[in-house]
C-alpha cells in the first residue's frame, strides 16, 4: 500500500444488490483492475477472492460480508461486498451502518428483485449516498431502460444515466459517457484492462444527444446554477456537470446510473471514476453522533486524525479459532499495542494487532486514523455493534438492532467428542452472528437453534462440520410462533416462603392486556411512589417480562402485551427476590384464566416462473395456502408475489423446481406475524 491518503482521497463503500446480479463478480473486477489481484477469480469457478469461505465457494454466494482495500487514481477505496441473500441482510445492515457510500448493482434481465428493494431500504435508513450499475448487459433479455425505470418504480429513487450502452445481448459492446460524449471500448484480449475513448459510431449519435439533453435536464432539477446556464442555454463544462453530480449525489438527491457486464470484462474502470468523482469521502458525509454515557450529552465527532477516538465494532469473525473484530474508525486513532476503552462493559481492552484488510488476507498496520476500516485482533470481551474509545472521552455510538429468528431446528452431537466440542463451536458462531439464537430444550436435552430461514440454519450446520470437524443430528425445521393475549385478564400472588433462614414476602396484583400487532411488551404501574420502593417495581417488570419470555400456551414467547402493576402490599419482611417471584406467580394466575392464540410467522415470497409453468406453480402454491398478491408477466417469465405461511414452505425449492423442470426460482423473506 502506497502512502497514507489524506482523509478526502478515501472513498468506503458497499456494494450490494440482489441474489446473483453479479455483486462479487463486479468486485472481483474492481480488485483485477485496481492491481490486487493477479488473476479474475469467478464466482462460479468457486474463485472468487472476496468468496473465501468454503461454502461460499461451494455454492456461489456471499453469505458474510468481505473486507478489502484497493487503490484507483486518487483514491483510496475500502469496499465491503455484502451478501444478497435474504437470509444474511444482517450482514448487510452491519456494513451500511458504517458506509459512507454504495453501489447497488442490478441485473439488467431482472431489474429491481426483491432483496435489492430490501437492501436498498437498509441504505435510505442509514441515509447512504448510491450510485447504480447495471450489470449482465450481456445476457439475453437484457433491457437497460427497463432496469433504470424499474429503479425509478420500485425504489421511488431519481436514476440519472450518465453512460448508455451500446447494444444490448450478443450485440452489447461498450459504452457512451453522456458527459465525454465519447464511446468507450474495451479491449477482449487484456480481459478488458484496456480500453480506448473514440468518437460515437454514427449509429448512436442520435440517441446520445437525446440523453444527453435528458442529463442536463436532470442535473438542472437539482442545482441552480447549472438551472441558470441550462435554460440560457449557455455551454455547460463537463467539469461543471461534475461538481453539480456528486453534490446531488452526496445529497441522495440521484442516483448516477452506470452499465456494464462485470463477467465479459466490460464497465468497471468508469464505475471507479464515479466512485472517486460523485461518491462522498468521510469528510462530505454528517459527523457521527454519540452519546456520554454518564450525562446523556450528544456528542460530535468530526473525521479528524487528532480528535477523540469513536470507533465502531461492526462484525466479529471466528476465523481459525481467532477472534477478529471489524472496526470503522470515524475520529482519533489506534496505535498497535495501545489500550481503548468498552463504555458498555466499562472495560478496557489491548490491541495486539492492527490489520488492513482483503478479503481474508491481511497486512498488519502500526497506526489506523479516522476514515479507516480495519480488522482488529486482541479484544477479548468486545462484541457487534459495541464503541471503542478513550477512557478520558467515553461515548456511546449507536447500537444496532436486528429481527427476531423466525426457524428453528434441533441438534444433537453424534459422539462424546462432537459433545465436548459443540458449546465452544456454538460460542464462536454466536459471537459472530447476532441473528442466530441458542438454548437448551430442557425436556429433551437438545440444543434448539434459530435462525433466520432455511439456509442459514443449512450453513451453520456445514459449517461446524467443514471448519471445525464437529458432526451432529438435526431434527426437521420448526416455525417459531408467538403468542398472544385475545382479551384483558387480571392475576394476583402472595409469596412468603423462609429462604435460608429469613422470610421473604411479597403481594402484587397485576393486569395483562393485548396490544397492537409488533408494539412488543409495555409496563406501566398505578402504584405510587410512596407505596413501593423503585427497585421492588423492577423486580415485578422484571418477574413477568421472564414469565412471559417462557410463554403459556406451548412455550413459545407472549408478545404484544400491555403490562400495569395494580397493586403491592409489602412490609419488613419483603425484599426484591420476594416480588420478582411473586410477580411471576401473579403473572401465571392471569395467564391461567386468559384466552390466548398463537401467530405464526408469514412469509413474502416472490416467484419467478417460465409462462409454461405458471399453473403448476399457482396450484402449488393454493395447496400450502398461499395467497396470490399479484402477477406481472415480464419477457416470458410471470412474476408472482404472494403470502404463506413458513410453516408450508418447507422443501419448497425442491417443489418449485420439479413445476417448473429446474426453471423457476423464489425469494423469500419475513413479513409479519399472523393469528394461526
Amino acid at each position: 500500500m502506497s502512502k497514507k491518503k489524506n482523509i478526502s482521497q478515501f472513498r468506503n463503500i458497499g456494494i450490494m444488490a440482489h441474489i446473483d446480479a453479479g455483486k462479487t463478480t463486479v468486485t472481483e473486477r474492481i480488485l483485477y483492475y485496481t492491481g490486487k489481484s493477479y488473476k479474475i477469480g469467478e464466482v462460479h469457478d468457486g474463485e472468487a477472492v472476496m468468496d473465501w469461505m468454503q461454502d461460499e465457494q461451494d455454492r456461489g454466494i456471499t453469505i458474510t460480508s468481505a473486507v478489502t482495500t484497493c487503490e484507483w487514481k486518487k483514491s483510496l477505496i475500502q469496499i465491503i461486498d455484502t451478501p444478497g441473500h435474504v437470509d444474511f441482510t444482517v450482514e448487510v445492515e452491519r456494513a451500511l451502518r458504517v458506509l459512507d457510500g454504495a453501489i447497488g448493482v442490478f441485473c439488467a434481465v431482472g431489474g429491481v428483485e426483491p432483496q435489492s428493494e430490501t437492501v436498498w431500504r437498509q441504505a435510505d435508513r442509514y441515509s447512504v449516498p448510491r450510485m447504480a450499475f447495471i450489470n449482465k448487459m450481456d445476457r439475453t433479455g437484457a433491457d437497460f431502460f427497463s432496469a433504470v425505470d424499474s429503479i425509478k418504480e420500485k425504489l421511488n429513487a431519481n436514476p440519472v444515466m450518465l453512460q448508455l450502452p451500446m447494444g444490448s445481448e450478443d450485440s452489447f459492446a461498450g459504452a457512451i459517457d453522456l458527459i465525454k460524449m465519447k464511446q468507450i471500448i474495451w479491449d477482449e484480449e487484456t480481459k478488458g484492462a484496456e480500453y480506448s475513448e473514440e468518437a460515437i459510431a454514427s449509429e448512436f449519435e442520435e440517441m446520445a444527444a437525446e440523453y444527453r439533453e435528458k442529463l442536463l435536464e436532470s442535473i438542472s432539477e437539482v442545482n441552480d446554477e447549472i438551472m441558470e446556464k441550462y435554460l440560457s442555454e449557455e455551454d455547460i463544462s463537463s467539469s461543471e456537470m461534475i461538481t453539480a453530480i456528486r453534490e446531488a449525489t452526496i445529497s441522495r438527491k440521484i442516483v448516477p446510473v452506470f452499465c456494464g457486464s462485470a463477467l465479459k470484462n466490460k464497465g468497471i474502470q468508469p464505475l471507479l471514476d464515479g466512485i472517486e468523482a460523485f461518491l462522498p469521502s468521510p469528510l462530505d458525509v454528517p459527523p457521527i453522533m454519540g452519546i456520554h454515557p454518564e450525562t446523556n450529552e450528544e456528542l460530535e465527532f468530526l473525521p479528524k486524525k487528532e480528535g477523540p477516538l469513536a470507533a465502531l465494532i461492526f462484525k466479529v469473525s471466528m476465523i481459525e479459532g481467532r477472534k477478529l473484530s471489524f472496526a470503522r474508525i470515524y475520529s482519533g486513532k489506534m496505535e498497535t499495542g495501545s489500550d481503548v476503552f468498552n463504555p458498555i462493559l466499562n472495560k478496557k481492552e489491548k490491541l495486539s494487532r492492527i490489520l488492513q484488510m482483503h478479503a481474508n488476507k491481511r497486512e498488519r498496520l502500526k497506526v489506523a486514523t479516522a476514515g479507516d476500516i480495519i480488522g482488529v485482533v486482541g479484544l477479548k470481551n468486545s462484541g457487534t455493534g459495541d464503541t471503542l474509545c478513550s477512557q478520558d472521552y467515553p461515548v456511546f455510538l449507536e447500537k444496532m438492532e436486528y429481527e427476531d429468528p423466525v426457524i428453528s431446528i434441533a441438534i444433537e452431537p453424534k459422539t462424546h467428542a462432537d459433545q465436548e466440542k459443540l458449546d465452544d463451536v456454538l460460542g464462536k458462531f454466536t459471537i459472530e452472528d447476532p441473528t442466530l439464537k441458542v438454548k437448551k430444550d430442557e425436556e429433551t436435552g437438545q440444543t434448539i437453534l434459530s435462525g433466520m430461514g432455511e439456509l442459514h440454519l443449512e450453513i451453520i450446520i456445514s459449517r461446524m462440520l467443514k471448519e471445525f470437524k464437529t458432526n451432529v443430528n438435526v431434527g426437521n425445521p420448526q416455525v417459531v410462533y408467538r403468542e398472544v393475549l385475545d382479551a384483558k385478564t387480571k392475576g394476583s400472588a402472595v409469596f412468603e416462603r423462609d429462604i435460608s433462614g429469613k422470610t421473604h414476602y411479597g403481594n402484587v396484583s397485576i393486569s395483562l392486556a393485548p396490544i397492537n400487532r409488533g408494539k412488543g411488551i409495555t409496563f406501566g404501574s398505578k402504584v405510587k411512589d410512596d407505596q413501593a420502593p423503585e427497585h421492588y417495581i423492577a423486580a415485578v417488570e422484571k418477574g413477568i417480562r421472564e414469565s412471559l419470555d417462557g410463554g403459556f400456551l406451548k412455550g413459545y414467547p407472549l408478545v404484544d402485551i400491555a403490562i400495569v402493576l395494580e397493586k403491592v402490599s409489602i412490609d419488613d419482611r419483603s425484599s426484591e427476590l420476594a416480588f420478582a417471584v411473586c410477580a411471576s406467580m401473579a403473572c401465571k394466575d392471569a395467564l391461567e384464566k386468559a384466552s390466548l392464540s398463537l401467530l405464526e410467522p408469514i412469509m413474502e415470497v416472490e416467484i419467478f416462473v417460465p409462462d409454461a409453468y405458471m399453473g403448476d406453480a399457482i396450484s402449488d402454491l393454493n395447496a400450502r395456502g398461499g395467497k396470490v398478491e399479484s402477477i406481472n408477466p415480464k419477457m416470458g417469465i410471470q412474476i408472482v408475489k404472494a403470502v404463506v405461511p413458513l410453516a408450508k414452505m418447507f422443501g419448497y425449492s425442491t417443489a418449485l423446481r420439479s413445476a417448473s423442470q429446474g426453471r423457476g426460482t423464489f425469494t423469500m423473506q419475513f413479513s409479519r406475524f399472523d393469528q394461526v
